[in-house]
C-alpha cells in the first residue's frame, strides 16, 4: 500500500495489457489502474474485531526480495502472544495478528479470533477474485478495441495501428495496400432491407478471408469499405490475384433465394506510391475511384495524376441520381405472371402518398400489377407487352395509378425493358401526372403559338 493524498493508505492494482499483433507478436496498448483504500475494504472484519475488543495488525511482505513484514492497518501500538493467520493476496504474502485486548482469559476467545480471522480471509479471498477476473476481461477489451462486431475483420482503429507498426517495422520491405466496396450497396438496402445488406457484408468479408493468405492484414473502413495490407510483396506481383478476387463470385441470399453482387477495387503499393501509410491508403481510394468512375465491377492500380479528392467532387450514385430524376421513377421485374416491384424513388412515393419503399412494398405487395385499376389490369398490361413483342424497346400507356389511400391519379407511364444481370427482364419506369402535364403543356403551347 501506498500514502494516499486524501490521507491513510491504498492498494494500487496497475495492470498493463498487451495485445497481439497478426504475426502473434505481443505490443504494450494501456494499463488498466484501480486504486482500494486500504482500511475500507477490510472495513467490515476490522470493525468487527475492534467491537468484540480485539486488537488487530494486518501486515505484508515487503517485497519479493526482502521478506520483512510491513504494516498496513492496525488498532493497537503492540501485540502480546497474538494469534497468527498466513494468507496469500495475488502473488504477496500478508500476515494478520490477533489478541484480545484485555489479553488471554478463556477458550471462547479464541472462536471468536477464529471466526473474525476467517472473515478476513474470505473478504481478501474476493478481491483476488476480483483481479482475476479484470484480467479475463483483457480478452473481451481487446476484441472491442480492435474488431468490428459484424464482419469480425479489424475495425478502421485496429487496422490502422497494426498496419502503421507492420509497415515501420519493415521499412524497406515492398507492401500492397488495397481498398474495395460494394457496387450499389445503398440499393440493396433499400431493395433487400438492412438486414440483408449485413448478410452481403457478412459473405464478402467471409471471401476475403478464404481468398487471401493469413499473414494479410483484413480490415472494414465502416459502411461497405474494407482494407487490406498484403506484406512483402509488390503491384505486379498481386495484380493477377487481385483482378481474380474482384472477378471471383459473391453473393448473399434472401427469401430462400441466392442473389449476386460486384466489388470495385483499388491498390497502391509502399514504398514506391507513398512512404507514409496514411498516403498510401489515398492512393489506394484514388486508384478506387477511377474503377468507379469507368463503370464499376472491376479494380485498378494507382498511377501518377490519380487524385482522391476527384472522389468528393464527382460523388454520384444511383441514388443520387434516382431521386433527383425530373419526374417519378420505379423498377420492377418484367414477368407476365410473377412480376416484383425492386425500386421507386421519392418523387414516386411522393406522387402516390407513400412514406418510404417499405410502405410501398407491404401495400402493393411489391406488385406492380396492384398499382393498377382492377378494372384495367388486363387492358393495361396486354398493351405494355403488345408494345414490348412488336420490337420496341420502350412504352407508352396511360392509366389511372392507385395512391396509398386508395384514390386514384392519371399518370403517363414510359417503360423501357432492359436485361439485367442479377434479375432478368426488368422495366425501367418514368410515371408523369397526366393533368398536370397537359395543363403545363397546352400553356406553354399557347404561349408559343401566341
Amino acid at each position: 500500500p501506498i500514502k494516499l493524498k486524501q490521507g491513510g493508505s491504498g492498494f494500487v492494482v496497475r495492470n498493463p495489457i498487451y495485445l497481439e499483433d497478426e504475426n502473434g507478436q505481443e505490443y504494450f496498448w494501456v494499463f488498466t489502474i484501480v486504486i482500494l483504500h486500504v482500511p475500507e475494504i477490510f472495513e467490515d472484519s476490522t470493525n468487527a474485531l475492534s467491537k468484540f475488543k480485539y486488537n488487530y495488525r494486518l501486515s505484508r511482505e515487503a517485497s519479493v526480495l526482502d521478506k520483512k513484514y510491513v504494516e498496513v492497518d492496525a488498532n493497537c501500538d503492540k501485540m502480546i502472544r497474538p494469534v497468527t493467520y498466513n494468507l496469500t493476496v495475488g502473488k504477496e504474502k500478508w500476515k494478520l495478528e490477533i489478541m484480545p485486548r484485555a489479553g488471554w482469559s478463556n477458550s471462547k476467545t479464541l472462536y471468536l479470533i477464529f471466526f473474525g480471522g476467517l472473515s478476513l480471509v474470505l473478504l481478501l479471498t474476493g478481491l483476488t477474485i476480483v483481479l482475476f477476473l479484470l484480467d479475463e476481461r483483457r480478452v473481451e477489451l481487446k476484441e472491442l478495441a480492435h474488431k468490428d462486431v459484424l464482419t469480425k475483420l479489424y475495425n478502421r482503429y485496429g487496422f490502422d495501428e497494426i498496419a502503421e507498426k507492420m509497415i515501420s517495422k519493415n521499412p524497406k520491405e515492398h507492401c500492397v495496400a488495397v481498398l474495395l466496396d460494394v457496387d450499389d450497396f445503398k440499393l440493396i438496402n433499400d431493395m433487400y432491407g438492412h438486414a440483408y445488406g449485413d448478410k452481403a457484408l457478412i459473405s464478402l468479408a467471409e471471401n476475403m478471408q478464404k481468398f487471401f493468405p493469413s499473414s494479410a492484414l483484413l480490415g472494414r473502413n465502416g459502411g461497405d469499405e474494407f482494407c487490406i495490407l498484403l506484406s512483402n510483396c509488390t503491384m505486379e506481383e498481386m495484380k493477377e490475384s487481385l483482378i481474380e478476387f474482384t472477378k471471383t463470385p459473391k453473393t448473399f441470399s434472401y427469401k430462400g433465394q441466392t442473389y449476386s453482387f460486384c466489388i470495385s477495387l483499388g491498390y497502391a503499393e509502399y514504398p514506391n506510391n507513398a512512404i507514409v501509410r496514411s498516403q498510401l491508403m489515398r492512393c489506394a481510394d484514388a486508384a478506387l475511384y477511377e474503377v468507379k468512375l469507368h463503370g464499376k465491377n472491376g479494380c485498378m492500380a494507382y498511377k501518377e495524376g490519380l487524385q482522391s479528392g476527384v472522389r468528393k467532387q464527382l460523388g454520384f450514385v444511383l441514388n443520387d441520381i434516382s431521386e433527383n430524376l425530373p419526374g417519378a421513377f420505379m423498377i420492377y421485374r418484367a414477368d407476365k405472371e410473377d412480376d416484383e416491384i425492386f425500386y421507386a424513388n421519392k418523387e414516386f412515393l411522393d406522387m402516390a402518398g407513400y412514406e418510404n419503399l417499405d410502405e410501398l412494398f407491404k401495400s402493393t405487395k411489391k406488385s406492380f400489377r396492384n398499382l393498377i385499376h382492377e378494372d384495367q389490369r388486363e387492358t393495361v398490361e396486354a398493351s405494355i407487352w403488345n408494345q414490348i413483342e412488336s420490337g420496341s424497346e420502350n412504352d407508352y400507356i396511360h392509366y389511372p395509378l392507385r395512391k396509398q389511400d386508395g384514390t386514384y391519379i392519371p399518370v403517363l407511364d414510359q417503360g423501357r425493358i432492359v436485361e439485367s444481370v442479377r434479375f432478368g427482364k426488368v422495366f425501367y419506369v418514368l410515371f408523369m401526372d397526366w393533368q398536370a402535364m397537359q395543363v403545363n403543356y397546352s400553356t406553354k403551347f399557347d404561349e408559343k403559338a401566341t
